[in-house]
């Protein structure tokens, strides 16, 4: 199949008027005189989406810990352009880690959004920044049980959150970073305790600003931190709630759009009216876009990551090409995914997603073939 016409995100990170090429599920650089073309003339030509961290849609969590769940959550990912996913846990007791991983091992991408990787959030984070997470779980850093959970997982756990502060937290740091991206997260970490982590081997913030102390004049704390270590990936929830559009812009410039990754932190009520839920076993009422517990703490969002990136871009004024950017190539290196997603290169998968000029959904192809 060829894209005619459309105004393509190519590897320099830019938009260039040219054509898509799709051959036996992956990107070709050229195509056979009989290929089908579609002309998606008016349209941006992105790569599909990646979402490395948000934990469920359409009333489904990734921690129930159901085959059909998982379906479901990517079933609704692709209709909204992401292709390629990375789901959350939460801090929850151990034997529900375990089948939690035991069930993303079982299952098989067959249709909608590949399962790309785990988000391990909780649940090795501080008990004081654990946000919408329960405090009942919470346990200092375990080598012993990361490595059950990743060996149960099939190994997809590409991303382990923890609070540098806590015992144990730079040794783990030390036994783990070989194999998994390290973040420091729900934490209340100074500049130099998330300094010395960072030094150490994590190289990841989780939802950056939130569940972490504030980036102060005299006390920059992990905010700080991970801007002056150059290795250092930050998230943005650019969903209109966690983060004030004056703060999204600043940390572009601060961080540079190649170290910013958008993600979504979604939970079930994402797709569904607003209503009751529940995130981590904890009651989480919906209005809008604002998810909160019942004393007003912010439990994830209600936000898809398409919809991120339309607010990012429309109402943040972050430029389309670093905003695109941000929810493909650079999540997707992040998890070491980069070889089979996150660009229209040749020889990836051919999963793409056609936006009008207001940036909404036109078609999404998955190996393509067309979902939407």
């Amino acid at each position: 199949m060829i894209i005619k016409n459309a105004l393509v995100f190519n590897e320099d990170k830019k938009f260039a008027l040219g054509e898509v090429i799709m051959e036996n599920g992956l990107f070709a650089a050229s195509a056979r005189d009989s290929e089908e073309a579609v002309d998606a003339e008016g349209c941006y030509a992105i790569p599909g989406l990646v979402d490395i961290h948000f934990h469920g849609c359409v009333g489904d969590d990734f921690c129930d810990a159901s085959l059909e769940g998982i379906a479901n959550i990517a079933a609704y990912e692709a209709s909204v352009g992401v292709t390629s996913i990375c789901p959350a846990t939460m801090t929850l007791p151990e034997e529900e880690l375990h089948k939690i991983m035991q069930t993303a091992a079982e299952y098989k991408s067959e249709n909608g959004a590949k399962l790309i990787g785990i988000n391990m959030e909780g649940p090795f984070i501080s008990a004081k920044k654990k946000g919408a997470q329960a405090a009942d779980h919470i346990r200092m850093c375990d080598t012993k049980l990361f490595n059950s959970l990743q060996e149960e997982s099939g190994k997809l756990i590409k991303l382990v959150d923890i609070a540098p502060e806590n015992e144990g937290a730079l040794e783990f740091i030390e036994k783990v970073k070989g194999e998994v991206v390290v973040s420091l997260a729900h934490t209340t970490a100074d500049y130099d305790t998330a300094a010395l982590a960072l030094d150490k081997g994590a190289s990841h913030i989780t939802h950056l600003y939130n569940a972490m102390p504030p980036f102060n004049h005299r006390d920059p704390g992990v905010i700080g931190a991970a801007r002056d270590s150059q290795d250092c990936h930050v998230e943005l929830i650019c969903d209109g709630v966690h983060i004030h559009p004056s703060v999204v812009r600043a940390t572009f410039e601060m961080f540079g759009a190649d170290r910013v990754i958008l993600i979504s932190d979604s939970m079930r009520a994402t797709g569904l009216t607003d209503g009751q839920y529940t995130l981590g076993g904890q009651d989480v009422f919906v209005k809008g876009a604002r998810a909160t517990l019942a004393d007003g703490t912010i439990a994830g969002s209600a936000t898809n990551l398409m919809a991120c990136l339309r607010v990012a871009v429309q109402k943040m004024g972050i430029p389309l090409e670093d905003a695109v950017a941000c929810a493909t190539i650079n999540p997707a290196r992040e998890i070491g995914a980069d070889d089979v997603c996150g660009s229209i290169t040749p020889g990836k998968a051919a999963d793409l997603v056609l936006l009008d000029k207001e940036l909404n959904v036109k078609a999404v192809y998955i190996n393509g073939r067309k979902q939407v």
